[in-house]
């Protein structure tokens, strides 16, 4: 009984060690995050410390958080809160929700390799917006929230094809996947052919949309994705044990109580969703959700309960950093962000195929 104890005892002790380090590696994202999220503050035309961005924050945040002169205080606020911080705060919560949403993916269909853009949703995506634009085709008003509107509402279709067929014929990660594939290939070839057939002017326009950019930023747009992500967000958190559960096959989580079927479609929407939220306002931006959880798994495990969260920073220090070299690099032309990600995004997920680690799957 002396040994048996004593086994448990350094069981335990080695589980809260584990438990640690993952929670540290969390702690460290957030620190990192915010340092990044100052110093992306300071770039720019008008040169600002980070401790002037710092105080501009709080300044607004505690109204009587009083420390600059005021003609210093209003021209730091004004450079802050209406130039720098929405773009920053946008590239923020998309990386999140991309990330996030490639967590769950990944979780759901067991699958390395699933995204949601390796899923034909941001085809779809690029299809609605190319309606948009060429043809002046859509659900929205004119103008730019045509764009906004076709591509939200296509996203949201692929999502519920995907979920409609899979279901018709059994919802297995298999035929989710091949589903996804055959989606993207038909709305890419649409995409194609109405490309074809417009004017220069507007197939320049459709390009430049296709790049991704954090160039649309606003607080309105800040507000609406942060909502999304919160809610999102919580719903996916609640379920991370029976994605850990999923993980080891279909037929031992039915036999521990999971409702398997309505487990998968329903994280599929709501990551779709989060998704479809995110790239109506930036446009496509690649690799986030496919590179970031790999990242998070490796250097954490698989256990989804410290993985999504972990994931969803990592997204946001990946797609500011991103931003931030793309708004610098060239200055003061500012290349659209989801080139940058794809640039860095492919030799990683190559490196990361190259290492062979299997065991995280």
């Amino acid at each position: 009984m002396g040994s048996e104890s004593v086994s448990k005892t350094v069981l335990k002790e080695q589980y809260t060690k584990f438990i640690g380090k993952k929670i540290l590696f969390i702690v460290v994202l957030v620190i990192f995050l915010i340092l990044l999220m100052g110093f992306a503050a300071t770039l720019g035309s008008a040169s600002i410390t980070m401790k002037e961005v710092y105080i501009a924050i709080l300044r607004r945040l505690l109204p009587n958080f009083a420390i600059s002169k005021p003609l210093e205080a209003e021209l730091s606020d004004i450079i802050v809160w209406r130039l720098r911080l929405p773009r920053i705060m946008l590239g923020v919560t998309a990386g999140m929700g991309l990330a996030t949403a490639g967590t769950v993916m990944q979780a759901i269909l067991r699958n390395p390799l699933a995204s949601p853009f390796t899923l034909g949703i941001a085809s779809a995506a690029s299809f609605g917006a190319t309606l948009a634009i060429i043809l002046g085709i859509g659900f929205g008003f004119a103008g730019g929230t045509l764009v906004v509107a076709n591509a939200f509402i296509f996203t949201m279709l692929a999502s519920i094809i995907i979920f409609t067929l899979a279901n018709y014929k059994g919802a297995t990660p298999g035929m989710m996947i091949l589903i996804g594939i055959a989606l993207s290939f038909t709305f890419s070839a649409s995409t194609s052919l109405l490309q074809f057939f417009g004017d220069p002017e507007e197939v320049a326009g459709v390009v430049f949309w296709m790049f991704g950019c954090l160039g649309r930023a606003s607080w309105s747009n800040v507000t609406v994705i942060s909502l999304v992500l919160l809610i999102c967000m919580s719903y996916l958190i609640w379920k991370s044990k029976e994605f850990n559960v999923l993980n080891a096959g279909d037929e031992t989580a039915k036999s521990l109580g999971v409702n398997v079927e309505q487990l998968r479609l329903v994280s599929m929407l709501v990551a779709s969703f989060v998704t479809a939220v995110i790239i109506c306002f930036t446009g496509i931006i690649g690799f986030i959700g496919l590179v970031c959880p790999h990242i998070c798994r490796m250097l954490i495990g698989g256990d989804n309960r410290f993985l999504l969260p972990a994931s969803c920073l990592l997204g946001a220090v990946v797609l500011l950093g991103a931003d931030t070299v793309a708004r610098t690099i060239i200055s003061p032309v500012i290349i659209p962000v989801g080139i940058m990600t794809s640039f860095f995004g492919g030799p990683l997920f190559f490196y990361l195929l190259m290492r062979k680690r299997e065991e995280y799957w």
